[in-house]
């Protein structure tokens, strides 16, 4: 099973080991896609959860018993070719390579299986032609 997932955690919850539990106590494998979680602070933490059925719902389980914020992540970017007057400038700012630029034709591309949300397109795109679009996702 494999999911992205958000969780938001309280200012106490920033200091523990967390992530090294789920890894250690439930054997999944996590991708960090995108945090903010400083010492004694609230934060976010945008994560891939993969692993068997069994260990990622006793991991998600894990986190809400210790109060952290469990949900699916619920926004993804929407690249509109219709409106896109492909200057490339999306692609020199993605980190995943989900805007690219084909060399030969001059055409950007998106590809939103490599899509993090990270939002660096967002504010270069001189069309607007990238935006956030908000899903409702079933719960985790």
């Amino acid at each position: 099973m494999k999911n992205k997932l958000v969780c938001y955690f309280s200012a106490a919850q920033s200091e523990q080991p967390i992530i090294y539990r789920l890894v250690k106590d439930y054997d999944l494998i996590i991708n960090i896609l995108k945090a903010d979680i400083n010492p004694q602070k609230e934060g976010f933490l945008v994560l891939e959860l993969e692993g068997e059925r069994s260990s990622y719902d006793q991991g998600v389980a894990f986190l809400k018993s210790l109060g952290v914020g469990v949900e699916p992540l619920s926004e993804t970017v929407v690249w509109q070719p219709s409106v896109c007057i492909q200057c490339g400038a999306c692609a020199s700012f993605c980190p995943t390579e989900a805007l690219q630029i084909d060399r030969s034709s001059m055409e950007v591309s998106f590809d939103n299986s490599k899509c993090v949300v990270c939002g660096m397109c967002l504010d270069c795109c001189p069309t607007r032609a990238i935006t956030l679009h908000f899903e409702i996702k079933e719960a985790v």
